[in-house]
């Protein structure tokens, strides 16, 4: 037996129905193999709490920064990508709470998992909205998530990956990144790219994609951690 009251002290909320919190960590994988489970799935929470989401992050950059309207689309969309998201999930100890399938609960580390957690974050507001209201929400959605905004800021984290690599290498050490395919498989209509970005002949980081574009970014991230610039 999962053990919510926990979860509701993180929190910081207690549900009056709390068959909604369950229903909010309940993946789809879990019910392949469950079919007799007393509750749905969290993916009509999570499409609710998606939209509650947005607007209260929306409501609150429009209230309080009178940035052109660029600038703070791009704030949103670092504060509410499944990366940040995952994050938020995982330090309010959602992981622990997910019902999966035996598949799904090995595969730990995964992309996939990320976004089960980013996705049950976003169904545990939609979950707060349904007890009690928008209100109740956006308090949760302040204290969590908007909450990351000065640290987002003050990183230039709303910047893409090649943007903030560029950046940083021209700051640092006076070098502005160089990108060159590694290599190059498969057929035309299903290539696969991989590319290294280098400072000067340094190679700092290589990336994957199934187009150049991809796979530069991907190299910017490895080379951000590479060289601790995160």
């Amino acid at each position: 037996m999962k053990d919510f009251a926990k979860l509701e002290k993180k929190l910081k909320y207690k549900f009056e129905n709390k068959d909604l919190l369950k229903q909010a960590v309940v993946h789809r994988s879990y019910l392949n193999e469950h079919p007799e489970f007393e509750l749905p799935h969290n993916e009509r929470l999570e499409f609710l709490g998606d939209a509650v989401l947005e607007l209260v992050v929306t409501e609150y950059l429009y209230k309080n920064y009178p940035n052109p309207e660029g600038e703070l689309t791009n704030w949103r969309a670092a504060l509410v990508n499944a990366k940040m998201l995952s994050e938020i999930a995982k330090d309010l100890g959602i992981e622990s709470y997910l019902y999966l399938s035996k598949g799904e609960a090995k595969d730990v580390n995964s992309k996939a998992r990320q976004i089960i957690l980013a996705n049950a974050m976003e169904a545990v507001i939609g979950a707060v909205y349904l007890d009690k209201d928008y209100v109740a929400a956006k308090k949760l959605i302040e204290k969590e998530i908007i909450v990351k905004l000065p640290d987002i800021l003050k990183t230039k984290a709303y910047q893409d990956p090649k943007s903030r690599f560029q950046e940083i290498a021209q700051e640092r050490v006076g070098i502005t990144p160089s990108y060159k395919v590694l290599e190059e498989s498969g057929p035309d209509h299903a290539k696969q790219f991989v590319i290294g970005v280098f400072l000067k002949k340094e190679l700092v980081g290589k990336g994957e994609g199934s187009s150049k574009q991809e796979a530069q970014v991907h190299a910017a991230e490895e080379g951000l951690k590479n060289k601790n610039w995160e």
